[in-house]
């Protein structure tokens, strides 16, 4: 397929990333409430660069998920709002972006709700003020896609740490024009149980009955920083994002062996922004672990972990090219998806500090030879199916 047959196809990008704007939640929550601890924009003078902040707390800074075109190598990044191209944050320049990249479609996630979401949630601080964060973000979300509803896909964050309020908010957002759900994978590390709990089966129930996915982003949960600072800041940078990808491998044996799948046979789980190259191996792994240690005398009606894989959880793979076409080759194309990552600083953001290609171009150089049939299920197919398109 080349580049004219991709942009027919129409893909949808399913991980990409919307750089929240200064006033997203000082616009939408009271600050005759909460004050200065509603999040927002300010000067930092001790790293000269402006953050996120919850009261007097520095939480994220601004630059680090706009990285597309930059020109220094992560881990530096812009300093200043001001200093980030429109078209990662306006949506109407942002569609222009899409056009030169080749992608129809965006899957929409927080930097903010994701990356900071242990001190964005602000749980500790009064749940109330957390639910209303997570609120005031689905609104903006919601709004920012009304610019094109047929291009921009929301997903919406969940009050997780109350189920009752995370099942109300689940409706609401859904009514907004959410289609799918951001869940940590790590809950242990907002003291609450872990992913494999049966405390959460009310959560897999409500979204099972809407028919509607659960999608675990990497680094969601507490971010483990590798590397000492004589080995320089950019090789500890690469060896701390090549980890976190490696998290979801954790997520998914757990959703298998915990019985989730087996309990929830119509849910389907996304790994968000993990890669593909590791599934093959992780699945023979898993088959082997569950034949080689007598997993079928506790349970002989459940399936084999591979069969539960293939039902219902898909992973996304963006600079991938033997390794993901390895995986397409052995377990099929029914269960993975094409993103971009944009604008983060492993995206596919070509730039003078970046090696990325254009993704169209990607797209062809890398997927171009596999039948039209697997390329309609990589890069639009399986997104409609799961998202329901």
């Amino acid at each position: 397929m080349d580049a004219t047959g991709f942009k027919a196809l129409k893909v949808v990008d399913v991980d990409t990333h919307v750089l929240e704007p200064a006033d997203l939640w000082t616009s939408r929550m009271s600050t005759q409430k909460w004050g200065d601890l509603v999040p927002h924009v300010k000067w930092d003078p001790e790293i000269n660069e402006e953050q996120w902040y919850i009261g007097e707390k520095p939480i994220y800074r601004v630059g680090i998920p706009a990285m597309a075109g930059f020109d220094e190598y992560a881990p530096l990044h812009p300093v200043r709002m001001a200093d980030i191209p429109a078209d990662q944050s306006d949506a109407v320049e942002r569609l222009g972006k899409m056009d030169q990249y080749g992608v129809h479609a965006a899957i929409l996630y927080p930097n903010v709700g994701v990356f900071a979401a242990a001190d964005y949630l602000g749980m500790a601080i009064d749940p109330q003020f957390a639910l209303e964060c997570t609120q005031a973000y689905n609104d903006f979300l919601a709004e920012y896609c009304s610019v094109d509803r047929d291009r921009y896909i929301p997903v919406m964050t969940l009050p997780f740490w109350d189920l009752e309020a995370t099942s109300k908010e689940i409706d609401r957002a859904l009514a907004l024009g959410h289609k799918g759900i951001v869940m940590t994978s790590q809950p242990e590390n907002f003291d609450l149980p872990s992913i494999d709990s049966p405390h959460w089966d009310p959560l897999w129930d409500k979204a099972q009955s809407l028919g509607v996915s659960i999608n675990f982003h990497i680094g969601s949960g507490k971010i483990v920083t590798y590397g000492l600072p004589e080995n320089g800041e950019h090789a500890g940078y690469a060896w701390t994002s090549t980890m976190i990808f490696q998290g979801n491998v954790r997520a998914v044996a757990g959703l298998i062996f915990s019985g989730i799948c087996h309990r929830f046979p119509r849910l389907n789980f996304v790994s968000v922004e993990s890669g593909i190259g590791w599934v093959p191996s992780l699945l023979e792994t898993m088959d082997w672990q569950f034949l080689n240690s007598g997993v079928r005398r506790e349970h002989r009606d459940w399936l084999m972990p591979s069969e539960y894989f293939k039902r219902q959880i898909y992973g996304c793979f963006w600079f991938e090219q033997a390794s993901a076409k390895a995986a397409i080759e052995i377990v099929g194309a029914d269960n993975f998806m094409y993103e971009t990552d944009y604008p983060h600083p492993t995206s596919m953001s070509p730039g003078p500090a970046s090696v990325a290609k254009k993704p169209i171009d990607f797209m062809v150089e890398s997927l171009g030879d596999l039948p039209d049939e697997t390329i309609h299920k990589l890069c639009r197919g399986n997104a409609e199916k799961v998202y329901h398109l």
